[in-house]
């Protein structure tokens, strides 16, 4: 394959990928609704250092532990479901007091926070460490040799075009919810939305099976 063809085809890929809708994208998303762009921000990044870590693992061989192993396949699942159901519940009883952060309070301890649970919540879904062993050997060029390396570069160039997607998509997300934001009853009712979006995608994760056994 033609360097221009391969790196086409690869980038295609990266952009098709980042642009589906999927857990991580929800939650971020849920994240910018209800408590605003550098919220949204801080989840994007957090979900990215996340994969960042299944990136190392497909590349030397650990991505195959969860892969082959029903029982670690399972611990994995079950206590990132668990994380999920409970950012939710959090989210359900907040009664839209999210919103009222105090401006002195929204330096590097809310953006930090939020950038923890977004790097738990992608490494805690084995389904994401399965997904980068499985797509990234495809793009490896044996005759470049240090297959490793190459899924390394290959992995970090899949994470910079999810940073541009959801970047993007967090911006925007961000400017049309403003609006609603600044209201009370509006505020309460997109904590019950981002709650039960996250209690729904833990649930959704806990009844995921390991399709590789």
């Amino acid at each position: 394959m033609e360097s221009s063809s391969y790196w086409l085809l690869f980038l295609s890929a990266a952009v098709a990928i980042n642009i589906s809708p999927g857990p991580d994208m929800l939650y971020m998303l849920s994240k910018t609704i209800s408590q605003g762009r550098k919220i949204g921000i801080a989840s994007s990044l957090g979900v990215c250092s996340g994969a960042l870590v299944h990136v190392f693992a497909a590349a030397f061989g650990l991505s195959a532990i969860l892969a082959t192993s029903a029982a670690a396949f399972a611990v994995v699942k079950y206590v990132g479901a668990a994380y999920l159901i409970y950012l939710g519940v959090q989210a359900l009883r907040s009664k839209g007091v999210s919103f009222d952060i105090p401006v002195s309070k929204q330096g590097h301890a809310t953006f930090w926070k939020a950038f923890r649970q977004g790097a738990l919540i992608d490494i805690l879904n084995p389904k994401v460490a399965i997904f980068f062993m499985a797509f990234l050997p495809q793009f490896v060029r044996p005759e470049l040799g240090h297959p490793s390396m190459q899924i390394l570069l290959l992995g970090m160039i899949v994470i910079l075009v999810a940073v541009c997607v959801e970047a993007f998509i967090v911006l925007t997300a961000a400017k049309t919810t403003n609006c609603f934001r600044r209201n009370r009853r509006m505020a309460t009712l997109l904590d019950r939305i981002s709650g039960s979006v996250l209690i729904g995608l833990g649930i959704r994760l806990a009844l995921v099976e390991n399709q590789t056994n």
